[in-house]
């Protein structure tokens, strides 16, 4: 296409006609910039953001539809796109709204699933939110709640595993789906079967504990299985080994699920060196795989309880505005959110918040009151630069 300044003056009904001299060619460029500014104003492009983003790969349904974001506030909060028949499509979260749901509607824009989902939205609703977490921790619950097609993650937060220990006279390990109130204790959650069943065999590997189901009597008179032979179970179920020898096993094993994991780590450590000496490397990938899951469920859980156990906690941490970011937190529930206003009483805004915070009931054992999710977030949060506790 003709591009030149002359052809584009005329194109834009520029009052000066450009002719290689400084004045006049500046005067048309700035008539033909004006004239570029009306035409894109009317296709919804009004910041310099928009129009660094506006090329022929916005759809015309992204054009259209850009007026959907001009009522959200600049400000933290959660989005929901919907469509004609007010089901939630999608469910996002930022710290700035407007800007957010903006670029859904310019070519900064790229996933083909986002703009099938642009093309069904007909609404988008804004949920301001006092802090950027409360907004994280909001978005968590409103997905889990609505499960939006168009969302990939935190779908089903309800579909995990753990890793139980049986409050058994002949205690086991066992896969299990729920946590129940039993005084067993639990390693987990899991968001994957697979990697339940990893760990749960790195420590069978490291403890020779029973892996038969079903209750044993305190006086059980069963054949040993195949698992004795191989020096794998300490056979309780034809009498091979008392209650206390048996005791003191599931002792060691509770406190590597719960608190330490020196002895599995040295079991399947001293295993992958056998392996490794063998040239069986695949075997021994195996038995390193099996460990890493192990350790990172039981780092995960034992940060996890850390705060399930803490009834209450209170921490801020000053923005960059120069405010104080308030957040309330009972056995791992994000309960209550705020800042502090710049010409209030601090400690009488943190009472208040408190009082007005979610009352919050413990999970059942080790878990919190909350998704698993919800409660690393906050964690995450706990831990960044800057916080403090009230």
């Amino acid at each position: 296409p003709n591009c030149k300044l002359s052809s584009l003056a005329i194109a834009f009904g520029s009052t000066t006609t450009p002719n290689h001299r400084a004045l006049e060619d500046a005067r048309a460029t700035v008539d033909v910039l004006h004239g570029l500014f009306e035409r894109l104003g009317s296709l919804g492009v009004h910041t310099l953001e928009e129009l660094q983003t506006f090329t022929s790969r916005v759809t015309s349904a992204q054009r259209r539809k850009r007026h959907l974001a001009e009522h959200m506030p600049h400000a933290p909060g959660v989005y929901l796109f919907r469509d004609d028949s007010s089901r939630v499509l999608y469910i996002g979260t930022s710290r700035d709204l407007r800007s957010r749901v903006r670029s859904y509607f310019t070519a900064s824009e790229t996933r083909s699933r986002m703009g099938e989902m642009v093309g069904l939205a007909t609404r988008v609703d804004g949920i301001e939110c006092a802090t950027p977490l409360e907004a994280e921790v909001r978005e968590l619950r409103l997905i889990a709640q609505h499960k939006p097609r168009y969302n990939r993650r935190s779908r089903h937060p309800e579909k995990v595993h753990w890793l139980k220990l049986t409050n058994e006279a002949w205690p086991r390990l066992s896969l299990v789906r729920q946590v129940l109130d039993d005084d067993a204790d639990y390693l987990g959650p899991f968001s994957s079967r697979k990697r339940a069943e990893k760990s749960l065999a790195a420590l069978h590997e490291a403890f020779p504990v029973r892996q038969c189901s079903g209750r044993l009597p305190l006086a059980p008179s069963r054949s040993a299985c195949v698992l004795a032979e191989m020096d794998r179970c300490l056979s309780p179920c034809d009498g091979s080994v008392d209650l206390d020898t048996y005791a003191l096993m599931v002792a060691d094993l509770r406190d590597n699920l719960l608190r330490r994991a020196d002895e599995v780590v040295e079991a399947l450590s001293t295993r992958m060196a056998v392996l490794a000496a063998e040239q069986r490397y695949e075997d021994a990938g195996v038995h390193r795989d099996r460990l890493a899951a192990f350790v990172r469920a039981a780092s995960r859980t034992q940060r996890l309880s850390a705060l399930t156990r803490c009834s209450e906690l209170v921490a801020a941490r000053r923005e960059d505005d120069g405010r104080w970011a308030v957040h309330v937190v009972r056995h791992g529930r994000l309960a209550g959110a705020g800042v502090i206003p710049v010409d209030a009483n601090a400690h009488d805004y943190v009472e208040q918040l408190r009082f007005t915070s979610e009352t919050v009931s413990p999970g059942l054992g080790p878990t919190p009151a909350a998704t698993a999710e919800e409660t690393e977030k906050v964690l995450r949060w706990l831990e960044s630069p800057g916080i403090r506790l009230v």
